[in-house]
């Protein structure tokens, strides 16, 4: 009788390929803190935080339209997600807990979550008439993360860190344009935000054509290589 739990020790959701600028200093501060984690916490609790992180994010959105000062409860959720999520596969591969699937999924599917909290964070201070700029920058930073996934699929080769940058660099990125947004107010958004889409925009392109070349390539090997056989 066939199973129906599937088990893939090959799986490589939990092996990320590449570095990122910051990945030296990440390493180091995985391999101090982990040991002290209190045994109470566990690698699900850790994950299942960026919920909670997400929904401030949202609440305090409602709030930030009148006071762009409530954005640095926004920076904060950005500094607790990056603890949260930084620490949570590690401990899981610390403690052996065994929650590698799952582990990929939920960590994911709520990583995405979080940042469509970001991108309604800045919708809901912004001027009227660049919604429109909000959905697109959605769409491509959503992009960014389908490919990941798709390229995944296809390579079992999990690679999230293009040109030395990754999602901490990311999140450095957008505490920077919170404080650039409670000192100098919204009204650059008009340019700002078409300028960002474009330059991410042209990311996506770049980071597309090399997946595209990779797996073609791959692909023309391996038809070589059976004909050969």
């Amino acid at each position: 009788m066939k199973s129906n739990t599937t088990v893939d020790t090959d799986f490589g959701g939990d092996k990320k390929v590449g570095s990122s600028l910051l990945s030296s200093p990440e390493n180091k501060l995985k391999h101090w803190i982990i040991p002290k984690m209190p045994g109470c916490i566990e690698t699900y609790h850790l994950t299942m935080a960026t919920l909670l992180w997400a929904v401030i994010n949202v609440i305090t959105a409602f709030y930030a339209r009148n006071n762009l000062g409530l954005l640095w409860i926004v920076s904060v959720m950005i500094v607790l997600q990056y603890i949260t999520d930084l620490l949570d596969g590690e401990l899981g591969r610390y403690r052996n807990t065994g929650l590698v699937k799952w582990g990929f999924y939920m960590d994911h599917f709520l990583d995405f979550l979080f940042l469509c909290s970001l991108v309604f964070v800045g919708y809901m201070i912004s001027p009227v008439g660049l919604e429109i700029w909000y959905f697109a920058l959605l769409v491509v930073l959503g992009s960014f993360m389908v490919n990941s996934f798709l390229s995944f699929g296809a390579t079992n080769e999990f690679e999230i860190y293009h040109y030395g940058f990754g999602p901490t660099e990311m999140r450095v990125i957008f505490i920077l344009i919170n404080t650039f947004i409670i000192y100098f107010g919204t009204r650059y958004f008009g340019i700002l935000l078409p300028l960002m889409v474009c330059i991410c925009l042209a990311g996506l392109c770049i980071n597309t054509y090399q997946i595209h070349k990779k797996l073609w390539a791959y692909d023309m090997h391996v038809k070589v290589r059976d004909s050969l056989k």
